[in-house]
This record gives C-alpha cells, structure tokens and sequence, in this order.
C-alpha cells in the first residue's frame, strides 16, 4: 500500500512500511525512510507505483484550467474528492485526485486553503485584484529580465543608470534595478561598482570615488545656503605685534599666525595667534549648524569641501594686509631651555603683515641659516628667535617622551594643475621632510597653543575637548589627559577653528575663560558634564575618519595616475612587512608579488605592471634586492 502526503508544503509519494495511531513509516523510490504524521496523510492508494502517480498527476495538473475550475468549484468550502467527482464526471483515480490537489494548492490567487484537502474559492474582487497583482508582477519579472539582459550584452538601462549612485551607496534591495544588477553581476562574476563603471555609469574611476562619496556624505550638494555672518561688537584692542602666516601654497582658511620679541633680558616673548570665527558662529546659531553637520574641511588632491560658508572664511581667515579679530597666546620663554615664565591669552584685533608660503621659503631656509646669524636669511628677525625657542620647546617634549621625535619621513603634497575632476589633469608630487625647519616650527608653536589652551580650560574647570594618549591608544575625551607620543601633560586641538569644529568648540570654551577667568564654567556655552560634548565627540571622530578615508582614497588614486602619467615601470620601494612595500618616489604603500621575507627598511626593485584605478591597486614584481636601510616609520596611502 502507499500513501499520498504533503511534507513541508510539497506534496509527496511513497510506500507504506509499517502504520501506528499517530504516524506512518514511509519509504521513497530512492529507499529513504522516514516517519510522517498520520495528519499529513491525505489518502492511501494501492495503483500506480508512487513515482508513476506522481508523474501522471504533474501531468494532469498541467492540463487542468484554473479559471474553469474556479467557475466550477463550489462557493463555498469543499474537500478535494467532492469537486474531483464533479470535475472529472466520475470518482477519481489516485492519480487524477492527487493532480487536482497539486493545482488547488499551486494556484492560491484562485483557492484559499482551508485544511487538510479542503479549499474555498476566492471571492471575484479578491481575485481580480491578485490576478492584477500577479500579471505586475510578472511584467516587473518581465522588465528585470531585459535589463539583466541588456547588462550582460554591455548596455545600460536608462533606469539603472538613473540610480547608479543610490546602488552603490544605500541600495533597496527589494527594487528591481538592484536585483537586476545583482543578477547581471553575478552571470558576468563582477562586483556592482566594477559593473556600472564598465557600463558607463560613470565616465571613469575618478568620478565614481567622488560621487560615491558625495551622494553618501553630501546627498543635497556641497554648496551652503545664504547666511550672514554677524558683525563682532567688541571693542577688541589692536595687537602691536609683527605677525605673519605660514601655510601652504594652496591654503586659503589660514587660522594661525605667529609673532615674537626678543625682551631685553634675553628672554622671548612669542605669540601664536589663531582666527577668532568663535566670536560670531556661536553654538546654537544657523552658522553653527552648518559647521556642525560637516564637522571638519573634506581635503583631498586638488579641491576641498570647506567646514564653513566662503563668508566665514573671508570674514576671519588671516589674510595678510587687514584687521581680522584673533583669539592670541602670548608666551614668554626661556629660548635655550624652553622652560614658560608666563603666558597670557587675550582676545584682539591683528594685522597679518604677510602670508608666508613653503614653497616659497623651504629652500631658502635651512637649520645651517637659521644658526648662523650672520648668514642671509628672508625674515631672519622673525624667524631666528622663533626657531631658537621651537628647539628649546622640544627639547623639553623629547625629554617628557623619553626619546626624540622621527621627523626624518618624506610626505608629499599633491598639485594639480588643471580641472581636479578630469583624471587627464598633469598631477605633481612634491616632496617635502617633515624636519623642514619651518614645518617644525609651526608645529611646535602649535603643540604649545593646544597645550597651555587645554590647561586654561582645565584650571578654570571650564570643560573641553581633548585628545589623549595613554598606552598607545589615542582617543577623546573631556578629560584633560596625558598625550604620551606628544609629551605634553593635555593637550586640546584649538588651533584651526575654520577647518575643524573640535577647535571651534574649544575656542568657544576659551573666550569665556578669557573674558571670565575662574567664573567661566558657569558662562561658558558648555557646561560640565554636558551631554552635547559627548555627542559632538562621537560625531566628530566618525566623521573625521571618514574624511580621512576619503582623503586617502583621493592620493591613491592621484598617485597611480602619477605614476602612469610618468610612464614609471620600474622603481625602488622600501619594505615595510611580508611583501608590503612603500615606493620611493611616491606616497604609495602596495604589495609586491614575489618578495622574499626580508628585513624592515631594505631597498628593493619593483617593475609596476597593471594599476587598477577602481580597486586602487597596482600589480607589483619584485626584481631584485638592492640595500638594506634603517627602519623607514610607517605613513603613507596604503590600500
């Protein structure tokens, strides 16, 4: 004897071996046992074979018409050998009552299941409505298909084109432009990215990094609304001090300055001055929201996307020739041991004399000039004092660290010279010792403003943000903590307040410790414990990686393009670990097929083969080792 089932939705068919009350042992034309429940039985035949009946039945239920027999079948509920009967005009073979239930069950537009065997027609309204629902259905069907065709024949649907970015960036993946571009993908075995580039979604690699970060970060644009910057009704007082700027060529947010004077005991007397956007973007203003929901300047090789409105930027970048408002440290130091007498923090009016570039002045001025005073040196009486007390500052940090800082890695800075979204644009890299003199000096005047700034903050109870490394983990806090690789005891970011909303923060902090001393926590715009710093902390460091990510995307790619625009097949690199090695000419960290295992900081000779602008990879062959160097510290565009 068999039986006829249903096990998991499928309707099935098999020989009885042995039956109790609640159950059945069942075996399958393959010799498959298994135990079903009695309940799942639907009816017991002695004729045909289990496979033949099912075979016939799929057969016959092919032929049955759902339309016919849903005009025929009763309306209301009914058993399957009930309408079997009358359909078939005769009681119905096994084979014929298992075909009308395969179609009853495969057709629930027509038939709602009601139990074991037993159905109920769909009411006409329901009906039409999933006959209507089923034909969109398939037409949608329909329509994915062609553009899954089209795909693979290398065409792109205007649909698909149309939302490109969202496909990479956010997908639905219910739509049918992504299943359609899922499907396509996987029968060409290529990433979605790699496949609409192909397909011209994109005119090349460079415009679908860019725009693929734009629709993620900036989906209504880059541009800023109208917003006017207010005017600042202070009566600040005018700084007597000669200051300049330095920065590089393609700077136009100059936040810092730099002043100094030699006093008559030996001493000097150096001032760091830094733009004051605090005293009109105030916390709570249009402008602020603007700043906040960007949080840092985007850079990348050639443009940027600035954290504040061109008015801002106009209104207190420290442009040379004019009056701008400035948030000042004034420092008086010990130039041969570094050792701060005193320190004042004011808020005045400053008059930049010059801007100051690198390109301009890093050839000109070197240690051996700067030491030497007879020797000839562009803005020698600014310069020398400042450099003397810079040595002596860090002098002081080194001793703190236990050890002396390694400056002696090349970075390069990326010009092009041309449209920064045509990937044709001639690309330069520059190099530059980030032991320039002039580089070190900014930096140490710097570290001293973030230092003594976040122990203002500090001693006035006033709360900030910091940074701090303890153990080698760097994070931020509103703790004033130790920053160990820097060898200060806090250390705060205050110094570019038109580039990154941290600074502006802080500066907000430290105009009310400087109008309100040991009474400005209760004045200040945040309190202790606020809430909103914590937010503003874990908003900032996502997004700041984010930027940097980018950042880093845009070099890499900018350097592969370099590298093929000087038609370099074969270079030096420096080896890092394993088979990472950094190239010697470029910021260009890759790994290198064939390297042997070889020490730290050896030289060898790569051939550079394909580069790939999409991945942003480059095929590398080892050719030969060449010297083996110190160790090279680690820090450039890795992959």
């Amino acid at each position: 004897m068999h039986v006829f089932y249903e096990d998991d939705g499928q309707f099935k068919a098999g020989h009885i071996l042995s039956e109790s009350d609640a159950s059945l042992q069942v075996e399958s034309e393959s010799g498959k046992r298994s135990k079903i429940k009695r309940a799942n039985a639907i009816f017991t035949f002695a004729a045909p074979e289990p496979t033949e009946l099912l075979r016939q039945a799929e057969a016959a239920a092919a032929d049955i018409d759902l339309q016919f027999l849903w005009e025929c079948a009763p309306q209301d509920e009914f058993d399957t050998p009930t309408l079997a009967a009358d359909y078939y005009g005769h009681a119905p073979s096994p084979a014929e009552q298992a075909a009308l239930l395969m179609r009853l069950h495969g057709a629930p537009a027509y038939f709602h299941r009601r139990g074991k065997g037993r159905y109920r027609p769909a009411p006409p309204d329901i009906l039409a409505a999933a006959l209507a629902a089923i034909e969109k259905k398939q037409k949608q069907a329909e329509q994915q298909q062609r553009w899954v065709d089209d795909m693979v024949a290398g065409h792109l649907p205007p649909e698909i084109a149309a939302a490109a970015e969202s496909l990479l960036v956010r997908p639905d993946k219910n739509s049918m432009p992504w299943k359609a571009l899922e499907s396509a993908c996987s029968r060409l075995q290529k990433s979605p990215d790699r496949l609409l580039l192909d397909l011209g979604a994109w005119p090349h690699a460079l415009a679908l990094h860019k725009r693929r970060f734009l629709a993620q970060y900036f989906p209504r644009g880059t541009a800023f609304p109208d917003a006017a910057v207010p005017a600042v009704e202070r009566d600040l007082p005018l700084a007597e001090a000669e200051i300049y700027s330095v920065d590089d060529v393609t700077t136009t947010e100059i936040d810092d300055a730099l002043s100094v004077t030699v006093l008559p005991d030996g001493n000097v007397r150096a001032g760091i001055h830094v733009a004051a956007p605090g005293l009109a973007v105030t916390r709570g203003s249009e402008l602020d929201a603007l700043a906040r929901a960007r949080l840092s300047t985007v850079y990348m090789p050639g443009d940027k996307i600035p954290m504040q409105p061109d008015s801002v930027i106009q209104a207190f970048s420290l442009d040379a020739g004019r009056e701008v408002p400035a948030l000042s440290l004034y420092v008086t130091a010990n130039p041969d041991t570094g050792e701060i007498l005193e320190s004042e923090s004011r808020l005045e009016r400053i008059v930049v004399r010059e801007n100051l570039r690198h390109n301009v002045l890093d050839q000109a001025i070197n240690e051996a000039a700067l030491d030497d005073p007879a020797a000839p040196l562009p803005y020698g009486d600014w310069l020398r004092p400042l450099w003397r007390l810079a040595q002596a500052l860090c002098a002081r940090r080194d001793e703190v660290r236990g050890k002396p800082e390694n400056n002696t890695r090349v970075e390069y800075s990326f010009y092009l010279d041309g449209n920064p979204d045509d990937p044709d644009t001639p690309v330069r890299l520059v190099p530059r010792q980030r032991n320039a003199p002039l580089d070190r000096m900014v930096a140490e005047y710097m570290i001293l403003a973030n230092h003594l700034w976040g122990g203002l903050l500090a001693r006035h109870n006033v709360p900030g943000i910091y940074r701090s490394q303890q153990a080698g983990r760097v994070r931020m806090s509103t703790q004033a903590l130790p920053h160990e690789a820097i060898g200060v005891p806090q250390y705060a970011w205050s110094t570019s307040p038109l580039r990154r909303y941290v600074d502006l923060v802080n500066q907000w902090q430290l105009i009310a410790a400087v109008d309100n001393g040991v009474s400005a926590r209760l004045t200040a715009p945040f309190k202790p414990r606020d809430a909103d710093l914590f937010a503003i902390i874990g908003a900032f460091e996502a997004q700041y990686t984010a930027w940097a990510e980018f950042q880093n995307t845009m070099e890499r790619y900018w350097c592969l393009r370099w590298l093929a625009q000087q038609g370099i097949k074969r270079t030096t690199a420096s080896v890092l670990r394993d088979d990472l090695v950094r190239l010697g000419n470029a910021p260009l960290v890759t790994r290198v097929g064939g390297l042997p295992a070889l020490p730290r900081g050896t030289q060898v000779e790569i051939d550079l083969l394909d580069a790939d602008e999409l991945t942003l990879e480059i095929a590398c062959r080892y050719v030969s080792t060449l010297t083996a160097e110190a160790d090279d510290p680690a820090g450039a565009t890795a992959g």
